[in-house]
């Protein structure tokens, strides 16, 4: 089995799930819950959940929520090299689910901003990693991580990039994000994320010009499934799993770390996204963005 080293945020989620609309300046009922969070972290739970060894780099701060997340990190079973950050808190996002269970998040990097060579632990041992956009975007932690993704591709490793979002990779532009895809080996986005970075509208053309970039671009369509195609193979396509959704929260990096589970192992294209469509499922039935702990 691989064994997965990934490389980004971890944090403590703060989630609030709303009856109906917010309506300003008056209160608003919610159900609050708190989970651990942050892309690397969340992608490397669920690939340990999954049977598959996992290791994420972990900087906090020596404060209640940095115990938290370390905590979930052992139930998990993940492997981490902590690193407690001095003058520095947790990092924290603040999540609101509205009725129909989309979200919008306000994230506090925390800790996490300063990401550097330090962290990284050896290499040796490791099938893949996999590199959160987060920590390229963050302007203090932009040239560590980059950093670490020259030392990654030195090593012969595959490196495995989500960009994150589209609100975060406006602030350093398209030509910026395109350039930091030319350096790695798979791409994987959502379909806003995807066209944002084409000059295409048709996602096949979109995929075509992504893979000018990369090797091998994934892109997760939420209802339509997910598409994948490698540079010297046909496109591949796969329906999503129907199930009652409760957030999505977290569905892309449960997607992400499925497709990494059967794709470091060697498996096909198209056994690898059936695996992120069946992992993305079962984290969008879930309130937060890790599996459920057993009790």
């Amino acid at each position: 089995m691989a064994k997965i080293l990934c490389v980004g945020d971890i944090v403590l989620d703060v989630t609030g799930v709303l009856a109906h609309g917010i309506k300003s300046g008056v209160e608003t009922r919610a159900k609050i819950s708190t989970q651990g969070g942050g892309a690397a972290a969340n992608v490397a739970s669920w690939l340990a959940v999954n049977g598959v060894e996992a290791f994420v780099i972990a900087r906090i701060g020596d404060d209640a929520a940095g115990k938290t997340v370390i905590s979930e990190l052992d139930s998990y079973g993940v492997g981490y090299k902590k690193r407690v950050i001095a003058g520095a808190s947790t990092g924290v996002v603040m999540i609101l689910i509205d009725h129909l269970g989309e979200r919008t998040m306000f994230p506090d990097s925390g800790a996490n901003s300063g990401l550097n060579l330090e962290d990284l632990p050896e290499l040796a041992g490791f099938d893949a990693v996999y590199i959160s956009g987060y920590c390229l975007i963050n302007p203090a932690s932009r040239a560590g991580a980059l950093e670490i993704m020259k030392k990654v591709r030195s090593s012969g490793l595959p490196l495995i990039f989500d960009p994150s979002t589209v609100g975060l990779m406006s602030e350093v532009g398209i030509a910026q994000t395109r350039e930091w895809l030319s350096q790695v080996d798979a791409i994987i986005l959502n379909e806003e994320e995807a066209i944002y970075l084409s000059s295409h509208q048709v996602i096949e053309k979109v995929v075509d010009d992504l893979l000018t970039l990369a090797p091998l671009v994934i892109v997760k369509r939420g209802s339509a499934g997910a598409i994948g195609k490698n540079r010297d193979s046909a496109l591949v396509t796969v329906p999503a799993i129907e199930v009652s959704m409760v957030s999505t929260v977290g569905a892309g990096d449960a997607f992400a770390a499925g497709f990494i589970k059967v794709w470091a192992a060697r498996g096909s294209l198209g056994d690898a996204l059936s695996s992120g469509a069946e992992i993305a499922a079962q984290c969008v039935s879930l309130v937060g963005s890790r599996p459920e702990l057993k009790k």
